[in-house]
């Protein structure tokens, strides 16, 4: 029976072992430039070519959309409070006219009750019945 062979391909495991450790030693590269992840960034950069900028254009035109949106709709809710507020003091404005003129009809009502018992007394007084 033949023993297998417990020759080992040197040229070859070298190479590879070489392999290894360059890739070992890039991986620890990165890891002492690029810590916490942000390698994948940097990757992400270099792979957009010019996106990242679109995006942060982008990014601008919809915080600017933002920005404008707010202020309108500040402008419209103070311009419908504006417009409570006028309601409110208008409203105030005529109940007081109306109760002054309720008041004035008030008296006026009172009035014509003291004549009309003054004149029942008169033709009480005088005799004329009917």
């Amino acid at each position: 029976m033949e023993r297998p062979s417990l020759e080992i391909n040197l040229p070859d495991s070298h190479e590879e072992g070489k392999l290894y450790v360059v890739d070992s030693l890039n991986n620890l590269n990165k890891l002492n430039v690029c810590p916490d992840g942000s390698e994948h960034a940097l990757d992400t950069e270099e792979n957009t070519d010019g996106a990242g900028e679109n995006a942060a254009e982008s990014n601008i035109r919809n915080q600017c959309f933002f920005f404008v949106a707010f202020i309108l709709t500040l402008i419209v809710s103070l311009a419908l409070v504006s417009f409570v507020i006028f309601l409110i003091i208008q409203t105030r404005n005529k109940l007081d006219q109306i109760s002054s003129k309720l008041i004035s009809e008030k008296k006026n009502i009172e009035e014509l009750k003291k004549m009309h018992n003054m004149i029942l007394k008169h033709l009480n007084q005088s005799g004329i019945k009917e």
